[in-house]
């Protein structure tokens, strides 16, 4: 639910005429106390093909709690915050990680 709220916020500012300025990469979020992962299309700042599963061919990986990725895509915790204590793990280029940051 998390991952498809951020695929339909983008899917609104790309409506609005205000894409984010993202790669287009394969994306991957891993949710380990779920024990499940979701992974997505970035195309052109919007979030295309989310579905379940694990994909060895993605780009961008992040490995986030349940709790804290629905906290992060709610604005209750900073994207920053949770990636300095940890709670949010990306496995990315650091300008992929600084783009990437911009979308959550």
């Amino acid at each position: 639910s998390a991952f498809r709220t951020i695929a339909a916020r983008l899917d609104r500012l790309a409506a609005e005429g205000r894409p984010p300025r993202a790669p287009d990469r394969t994306i991957l979020c891993r949710i380990p106390d779920l024990e499940t992962a979701f992974s997505g299309e970035l195309r052109d700042g919007c979030l295309r093909d989310v579905g379940e599963g694990h994909r060895d061919d993605a780009q961008i990986t992040l490995t986030v709690n349940s709790d804290d990725l629905v906290a992060v895509t709610e604005g209750r915790l900073s994207v920053l915050s949770a990636w300095t204590s940890g709670r949010l793990k990306v496995d990315a280029s650091v300008r992929d990680l600084l783009r990437v940051r911009s979308l959550l």
